[in-house]
């Protein structure tokens, strides 16, 4: 699929990008690490925070990275920003419907879910930066597929009641970002799809909800 922007084009947003937002990746770093600590210690008010949090970074993606910096190379940038936005509302929507719970039962599906979380949190960076990234252009939480990697790794870490609706826009994503990894060499993008297809053959089998009701 031929792309608008250059492999250059691309990876200067990015350094434009680290560069004005420093030091948020670092705090989107730390809260991720909360929130998956979290899960472990099951604390009263856990699902809010992780929800929020979930929110939060996907509200920042369509608003701060894709209508701020991606729309200078990229015109469907606009309608990405609109769908990342649309997706930080549903998660901020569920703090209220209390209809997205999380657990960690010892079980395939929970490690999965780990796996997905740590990779988006801590290795999708690192795997870049070995691959020659510069520590500028290193793509971390808070762009758009690190992120969702993490995503459907909290997501499916979610127990019984868990809102279906909020796989559709993670999985357009997964289907679109991948692309990158073909284009430009981002390989880890991969594991985005791959995430995708798992959580939704774990997820969609569970007892099933109103979907936006």
């Amino acid at each position: 699929m031929e792309t608008p922007f250059t492999i250059e084009q691309f990876f200067e947003v990015f350094e434009r990008y680290n560069t004005s937002v420093f030091p948020a990746q670092l705090i989107f770093l730390c809260l991720g690490i909360i929130a998956l600590l979290l899960i472990t210690s099951r604390r009263k008010n856990s699902n809010y925070f992780i929800t929020g949090f979930l929110g939060l970074l996907w509200l920042w993606i369509g608003i701060v990275y894709h209508l701020s910096f991606f729309t200078s190379i990229n015109k469907a940038a606009y309608g990405f920003g609109i769908l990342f936005i649309l997706q930080g509302l549903f998660f901020m929507r569920e703090i209220f419907r209390t209809h997205l719970n999380f657990d960690s039962e010892k079980n395939g599906r929970t490690f999965l879910g780990y796996f997905f979380i740590l990779f988006g949190l801590i290795f999708y960076p690192i795997i870049g930066y070995l691959l020659g990234a510069k520590l500028n252009v290193t793509i971390s939480l808070g762009l758009p597929c690190p992120t969702t990697i993490l995503t459907f790794g909290f997501l499916m870490l979610s127990k019984k009641g868990f809102p279906k609706y909020l796989l559709i826009v993670p999985s357009i994503w997964a289907v679109i970002g991948t692309f990158a990894a073909v284009n430009f060499g981002v390989y880890q993008d991969f594991l985005m799809l791959i995430a995708a297809v798992i959580a939704n053959f774990y997820l969609l089998k569970k007892e099933k909800v109103p979907a936006i009701a």
